[in-house]
């Protein structure tokens, strides 16, 4: 069985996932010891010995619907949504001219990864709506690497995940030399997963458990606060966005 949390596993949260996933295994009765944090994240997704992972609402849509059971997403108590949904933060140097995504028509993008909603798929569509154009797209492989692109001058502008750019102001000290000039519009949050084999119900009262039962110092560092069994035509009536 394979049983992961990668998507907001980085320096500072790795101790609350481990414990969050141990909760999990208890309230479960079975699972792996441990968080695999080897195994890539799509091949953890399409394996059919799947446990338990979190992906994106794009690979969702695009694939992860046809082979494995939806289970529902985290409230993150983010602000301007309801639960269960996140937005985007777009993100500048902090002395950068312009006040909003129009003064960067034209400019450079840094995106995490073509599949991700939060990085690529909400900025398209809020740009589109501003029609607004890149005149370069820079790929990173990872938020933060897209964040530390403009923070070094190597892109003008960065989409990232509420809850990944609520992590790197904890954390990451470079950040205070960037600064935000919009959100996107409220998508559902990256979902938890089950393998097709496993029983949704039984997977999704395991993580409510674990949910109320794991401290109040866990939930904040994860920013977890519950379970929103947002639905599957949620993340399937999104848009797909033309690759970059």
């Amino acid at each position: 069985m394979i049983a992961q949390l990668g998507m907001y596993d980085r320096p500072g949260t790795t101790e609350a996932n481990d414990h969050f996933y141990s909760m999990f295994r208890k309230a479960l009765g079975r699972g792996p010891q441990a968080l695999d944090r080897t195994t890539p994240l799509w091949d953890g997704w399409r394996s059919p010995d799947l446990l338990l992972s979190q992906t994106c609402g794009l690979p969702y849509r695009e694939e992860l619907h046809e082979i494995t059971h939806l289970i529902g997403a985290p409230d993150y108590r983010n602000p301007g949504c309801p639960p269960g949904y996140y937005n985007s933060v777009i993100v500048v140097r902090a002395d950068a001219k312009g006040q909003r995504l129009e003064d960067f028509h034209g400019q450079r993008l840094a995106y995490n990864e073509p599949e991700s909603q939060s990085g690529w798929g909400a900025i398209t569509t809020y740009a589109a709506a501003r029609d607004v154009r890149f005149g370069e797209h820079i790929g990173t492989g990872a938020h933060v690497n897209s964040a530390r692109a403009v923070h070094d001058g190597r892109a003008d502008v960065a989409c990232i995940d509420v809850l990944s750019w609520r992590l790197m102001r904890r954390y990451d000290a470079y950040t205070e030399n960037l600064r935000e000039i919009g959100r996107t519009e409220p998508t559902p949050a990256t979902p938890y997963l089950t393998g097709r084999q496993n029983d949704p119900e039984e997977i999704a009262a395991a993580l409510e458990t674990a949910i109320a039962q794991m401290g109040a110092e866990t939930a904040d560092i994860l920013s977890i606060y519950g379970l929103s069994r947002v639905p599957h035509d949620a993340y399937m009536t999104l848009p797909v966005p033309p690759k970059p």
